[in-house]
């Protein structure tokens, strides 16, 4: 039955010779990898006006400036990411680049940081989108965490089934974003251009401050601005998934997606200014497309863009959350399952992972993004500045081509996102950054725990070189073998579980019945009357327990050293459907999960099957 529902949610599986098809073309990849930053231009420019709102509406000119600054600071970042493509074709983006120059714990916060962000972007993003649905449906609002999580489960299910998929199914939604908002800025520059402008209504509910345009406070627009820019390293980190020459085409794509943003977050902040578009509840866009088209059908068009690709905006991460885990589970820094693919040829447990954490972020927070909000962009900009520092490291030890340039330039992004992240960490941590300040280091020490059991693990599992003399006759020397069968009743389990004790050469062999009805009397004639030729233990527990009993039988059996081991028999009826698992006890598989633990304790579970064709008296 699970085997059907999985392959009915995510299709058949992939054979590793098909991983070379799984790759993506430059279109696909944009969608996949850009969709994060693309939606950044659905509220951006509208995070600059709400902040310069604050000073008046005087203020509010400075936004085409500030998102000019921007501008130059994300072409600054995407030339240094172009530069990192290339240096480190195998992905991974400022954790690899982190660690390689400027160490293992600079790399540890990069890879914390934005593994972090990418769970925060997930929760956001969701969020946003459903609550772009619950202001044009109001009464959608008292289910607004249902939703989200709606929407994350099909996000998960959809990258389950393979990063070509999903690509597939999220590419039309994303161009159709762009060429709806593409369309809104051209029209309205067309408009100023030939003399026919146009204004956005005053609002009566336009939130304008009092407040002094201080230096401080154009930063703070500046930064609020900078969340244009989240998203823009997703391609440097999933190089690999690109279609040969990968190195090259992912580099193009990051171009092309520089250039989008680029021209769709400038657009909409000169129409912003232009337009004279005021700091309300309604988002910028909305108020440009409706001063353009009306409120006919493309405003809605656009809106339902809007909407959308805010939602999308989370295939980013669900694209490269998996994929930076296993670079980091492949350094011993988190759970090796983690870098293994799954079913469809993706990094299936990474996907749960961020399904898991996305998940309980948005129940936590109740999906309101307000909430959310003050924990985002802190981890992307951590990573860009540690980036193109070691971006800079690289550039002085390797000394290639133009290196002096490339210095140059990183210096100036490491300089100026380094500035944002001071910026946004000050003015967003009585909002709730702190926690995202306090969660990378905690997320560190979790990577820095881990890679210590690593290490002891495999220092203690490690064959000592003067070992190795004696190892022949360690391996030949025959363990002393007690072995214990568990007898729940007299039955085909039981006589299957009887017949692989007699092929062990033990050196005793011994049957266990926990007694919790008060039947021991009845149980130990029968076992006589059956003439196993097996000594039959009866242990009583009133107290109905049967875990405790066995285990502590079992530890009180004498070990003199470490080759006397203890087999525990687990006779098990293997269910064949769904209603057989449910209405079977699972006594056996928690027995199996506590005797794991022990010492010295091997755990061989025989099940009988009821298709089995051996007959009890030999062979069929």
């Amino acid at each position: 039955m699970a085997s059907v529902l999985k392959r009915l949610l995510l299709g058949s599986p992939l054979h590793n010779k098909e991983a070379a098809h799984q790759r993506l073309s430059n279109p696909v990849a944009l969608a996949v990898f850009s969709s994060d930053a693309l939606s950044s231009v659905a509220y951006a420019t509208g995070e600059v006006v709400l902040m310069l709102a604050l000073a008046g509406a005087a203020a509010l000119t400075l936004t085409l400036p500030i998102a000019l600054a921007v501008g130059t600071l994300l072409l600054i970042v995407v030339t240094s990411y172009r530069q990192t493509i290339r240096s480190y074709p195998g992905g991974g983006g400022a954790y690899i680049v982190a660690k390689e120059n400027l160490g293992a714990i600079p790399g540890l916060v990069a890879g914390a940081s934005l593994l972090l962000d990418y769970v925060l972007t997930v929760a956001v993003s969701i969020s946003a989108g459903v609550a772009a649905i619950t202001s044009a449906w109001p009464a959608s609002a008292p289910y607004r965490v249902e939703m989200a999580l709606a929407f994350i489960a099909m996000l998960a299910i959809a990258n389950l089934r393979g990063v070509r998929e999903s690509g597939a199914i999220f590419a039309g939604p994303t161009y159709a974003f762009v060429l709806l908002v593409g369309l809104t800025v051209v029209a309205g520059l067309v408009r100023f251009a030939t003399g026919d402008p146009f204004s956005v209504p005053v609002a009566p509910d336009a939130h304008f401050g009092t407040q002094a345009l201080t230096t401080f406070l154009i930063l703070k627009a500046f930064s609020s601005g900078c969340t244009a820019m989240t998203g823009v390293e997703a391609i440097a980190n999933g190089v690999t998934a690109f279609k040969e020459p990968s190195a090259r085409n992912a580099a193009r794509t990051l171009l092309w997606m520089a250039g989008i943003l680029l021209f769709l977050f400038v657009g909409v902040s000169a129409l912003a200014v232009m337009a004279g578009v005021q700091p309300t509840e309604e988002t910028v866009i909305s108020q440009l497309s409706r001063a353009i088209f009306g409120t006919g059908p493309l405003y809605y068009l656009i809106s339902l863009s809007v909407m959308t690709i805010l939602i999308l905006a989370a295939n980013t991460s669900y694209a490269d959350f998996p994929r930076l885990a296993s670079f980091v589970a492949e350094d011993d820094y988190l759970p090796h399952h983690l870098r293994n693919r799954g079913y469809r040829l993706v990094y299936s447990n990474g996907i749960l992972l961020l399904t898991a954490a996305a998940a309980g972020l948005v129940v936590l927070f109740g999906g309101v993004v307000t909430r959310l909000i003050p924990l985002y962009a802190v981890g992307v900009f951590t990573s860009f500045t540690l980036s193109q520092a070691g971006m800079v490291v690289h550039h002085f030890r390797y000394r290639e081509e133009r290196w002096r340039l490339g210095a140059l330039i990183n210096g100036l992004g490491a300089t100026a996102t380094g500035v944002v992240l001071v910026v946004i960490a000050t003015a967003k941590f009585a909002g709730g950054a702190w926690l995202v300040l306090i969660l990378i280091p905690v997320i560190m020490g979790f990577f820095l725990w881990v890679k210590q059991e690593y290490r002891r693990v495999a220092e203690h599992l490690a064959i000592r070189p003067e070992e190795l003399t004696d190892l022949n006759w360690q391996s030949a020397n025959r363990m002393h073998n007690h072995v214990v069968l568990l007898v729940k009743s007299i039955d085909r389990r039981l006589i299957r579980a009887l017949q692989y004790a007699k092929t062990l050469r033990a050196d005793e062999v011994e049957a266990l019945y926990v007694d919790i009805g008060g039947n021991g009397d009845a149980m130990r004639k029968a076992w006589a009357d059956a003439g196993f030729g097996i000594r039959l233990k009866v242990i009583e527990s009133p107290y109905r327990e049967v875990i405790r009993p066995v285990c502590d039988y079992v530890r009180a059996i004498e070990r003199s050293s470490c080759d006397d081991v203890i087999t525990v028999i687990v006779p098990e009826f293997a269910p064949d459907s769904l209603p057989d698992t449910m209405l079977h006890d699972q006594t056996s598989f928690w027995l199996k999960q506590t005797l794991f633990g022990e010492s010295g304790v091997i755990i061989a579970d025989v099940p009988y099957h009821m298709d089995d064709p051996c007959p009890l008296g030999g062979t069929a």
